[in-house]
């Protein structure tokens, strides 16, 4: 589970995160949900410690991030950009290597691996360059890489930034798989088709606040509106919120 109270962050004179509280859980997808600017990504590279909160904290299953940012982050997979794998590696050597820098031994990270390989059904390109792969291909090394070393929390930000069609198609499939085994998934975006598609638990954010959270039908029946959309829209026009 992840769980931030009270987190305020100022960068060059914007407050960025201003008092945000809401909590991820496991077995669940919770989405981000706000316009460009909202504090998104800046309350993802916080719970991820690549960014220190001026106060509040950030938990990552009860462990304060910032007092034990190594045992947090080993309860952490941070979904990378799939452009940026290394082109020259093969996804066995990309994945093992980040294996290790996890902590693990050699022998352990030759084992991960093949295990996250089989989850995923990669057995097939295991051993093949990543470069020249597909933008599905790209996702599940990717992937792999996020979930080698076992972690219960699994970050994405806007992950769908880019891609077709087919690419979010597989995308989504891996991250309702990652549901079905428990994981707490937790992701921004600013498109209302993939928060309402995949979300169980939906955090609106406007300012670096919480304006509203709950389920996307929950969002749309306080605000009385038939789409998600619409109630976001509805929700960000006020700095009052319908904070649930």
């Amino acid at each position: 589970m992840i769980e931030v109270t009270e987190l305020r962050k100022t960068i060059a004179n914007v407050q960025a995160l201003n008092g945000l509280s809401f909590k991820a859980e496991n077995g669940k997808i919770t989405g981000l949900l706000g316009p460009n600017g909202a504090g998104k990504t800046t309350c993802l590279r916080t719970v991820f410690g690549l960014l220190q909160a001026d106060s509040g904290e950030a938990k990552i299953d009860d462990v304060n991030v910032a007092v034990d940012p190594m045992s947090a982050k080993q309860q952490l997979g941070l979904f990378p950009d799939p452009c940026g794998l290394y082109e020259r590696l093969t996804p066995r050597e990309y994945v093992q290597f980040f294996a290790q820098l996890s902590g693990m031994s050699v022998q352990d990270a030759k084992s991960a691996t093949q295990n996250v390989l089989n989850k995923l059904q990669m057995n097939d390109i295991a051993d093949r360059k990543c470069q020249g792969f597909s933008q599905g291909q790209r996702m599940k090394t990717a992937l792999a890489q996020a979930i080698v070393h076992k972690p219960t929390n699994i970050i994405l930000d806007e992950p769908t930034r880019g891609l077709d069609v087919m690419s979010t198609r597989i995308l989504r499939d891996l991250l309702l798989m990652l549901k079905e085994q428990g994981h707490c998934v937790l992701f921004s975006s600013h498109v209302m088709q993939e928060v309402a598609a995949l979300c169980d638990h939906v955090v609106v954010m406007v300012k670096g606040k919480v304006v509203a959270e709950g389920s996307p039908q929950e969002l749309c029946d306080k605000t009385q509106k038939d789409s998600l959309e619409e109630a976001f829209i509805t929700l960000i026009g006020s700095d009052e919120g319908l904070a649930a």
